[in-house]
């Protein structure tokens, strides 16, 4: 498979923008292009889907064991193209340099040079000697004024690595809110700005070198073992402006274990779908849009009467604010919601618990059992007056504190799940939402 991955030197340095830029000129070249993120992040994978018409995917070396991540990757394609998360060595067992190891995946790193002359060749030999091994194939240097071009293909030269070409400064933006970057489709004139870009990748990047870079076989691996279970539960899964942050990984699993995903809006829609045998309300910005869904009082006395009679049910942060009896806005004004949980969702002045971490269980519940551990991740402004204490949330540094409500048929928590971290967590969801199917019928 050709295949490179687009790290950078940390955030902030234009990743997105050029990975971006590449995906479009490569589609616009007639190839059919997969689109992967390293790490958890939703919005950059936002980017990529409409930009090749497609579903992006994210490969996440914490979440995922080698086997997983190739099996993840190994989609018939022209070529794939990865972007990296933070800084290139940046997240240890869940960096980019570990997904590009993992893969054996060449690596093009982004520099910002806005502000540097010569400077830039030492953040070169840094990141080029700094860990053994790694795949860097060469940079691309972002922000350069072109008079410096001659200086960074010498000193490409001296390091004996390659110039993929540079990126001018433009007026071409990607606007950015709390979480990151806004969503794809809130980006007004997005295909105009993302024209623009392609072209910017032609004039300014050498993308024949980048497409000539050694391609090779995706790693031999093991496909993930999962049972043939004989059902085929209704899913419904929320999923418009307000609730957008969704894994298409953990659809596909669903998929596979039979169950049958369908969409609905809570902004919009006045009952969940009929037949539902069970719920996903995903991440996303309720906060932003709470007056609205606090309107739709029919959905949400809908959504609380189901839960309440065991509708199994996922609710991950964004999903586990919309079930709490009042969520307030940015501006600090309250609004009623769901009101399954009678606590109050409410804006912080930082971002909380950021990082990948690992739950253990303190009950048996809806996803595991007493003891067993989940990876997740969490990544959120909002906080709430009671996060749960269904299970032991772990950083690699030793911090810890307890999050989630559950039961039976209930998981609801800030973190979110990456299904492929354990399959068995769908499987038993699946399960679940087909019992419940049978009692339905």
């Amino acid at each position: 498979m050709k295949r490179f991955l687009i790290a950078g030197t940390g955030s902030g340095c234009g990743k997105t923008t050029v990975t971006c830029a590449v995906l479009k000129a490569l589609t616009d070249r007639g190839f059919q292009v997969n689109a992967f993120k390293s790490g958890p992040d939703y919005l950059d994978t936002m980017m990529h889907n409409k930009i090749i018409s497609g579903s992006a995917r994210n490969l996440d070396s914490f979440f995922c064991d080698a086997d997983t991540l190739c099996y993840l990757l190994d989609k018939p394609c022209d070529i794939a193209v990865i972007e990296g998360v933070m800084g290139f060595y940046d997240g240890t067992e869940g960096s980019a340099c570990s997904v590009s190891e993992i893969t054996e995946t060449p690596v093009i790193l982004i520099i910002n040079c806005q502000g540097m002359s010569d400077s830039i060749g030492a953040i070169m030999q840094g990141f080029l000697q700094f860990r053994f091994p790694n795949r860097i194939a060469g940079f691309i240097f972002n922000c350069l004024p072109e008079k410096l071009i001659p200086l960074v293909k010498r000193l490409c030269d001296e390091l004996h690595t390659e110039y993929f070409g540079c990126f001018p400064k433009t007026s071409v933006t990607l606007e950015s809110r709390h979480l990151g970057l806004v969503t794809a489709d809130e980006i007004q004139n997005f295909d105009e700005k993302m024209h623009q870009l392609g072209e910017f990748a032609e004039t300014y990047l050498c993308l024949d070198k980048m497409l000539s870079l050694p391609d090779s076989p995706v790693p031999a691996y093991q496909k993930p073992i999962l049972p043939e279970l004989p059902v085929s539960p209704t899913i419904a899964v929320a999923r418009d402006k307000a609730f957008c942050f969704l894994y298409h990984e953990n659809l596909e699993l669903l998929k596979q274990l039979g169950g049958k995903i369908i969409y609905f809006s809570p902004l919009k829609d006045e009952k969940i779908p009929e037949n539902t045998d069970g719920l996903i309300l995903t991440g996303g910005y309720p906060e932003l849009y709470a007056e609205q869904l606090s309107e739709n009082t029919s959905l949400l006395t809908d959504i609380r009467k189901k839960l309440k009679s065991g509708l199994p049910c996922i609710a991950e942060c964004g999903g586990f604010l919309y079930l709490h009896k009042f969520l307030k806005n940015q501006e600090g004004n309250s609004f009623p919601m769901a009101g399954l949980f009678p606590e109050v969702a409410y804006k912080t002045e930082k971002l909380q618990r950021f990082g990948y971490i690992s739950m253990t269980a303190e009950q048996d519940n809806l996803l595991c059992q007493k003891g067993e551990i989940i990876k997740a991740h969490e990544f959120h402004y909002w906080e709430s007056s009671s996060s749960g204490t269904a299970f032991t949330a772990r950083k690699k540094d030793g911090r810890n504190w307890n999050c989630c409500h559950v039961s039976d048929t209930l998981y609801a928590g800030f973190p979110h799940l990456y299904f492929y971290a354990n399959p068995e967590i769908a499987v038993r969801f699946v399960r679940k939402c087909a019992e419940y199917q049978s009692e339905r019928r």
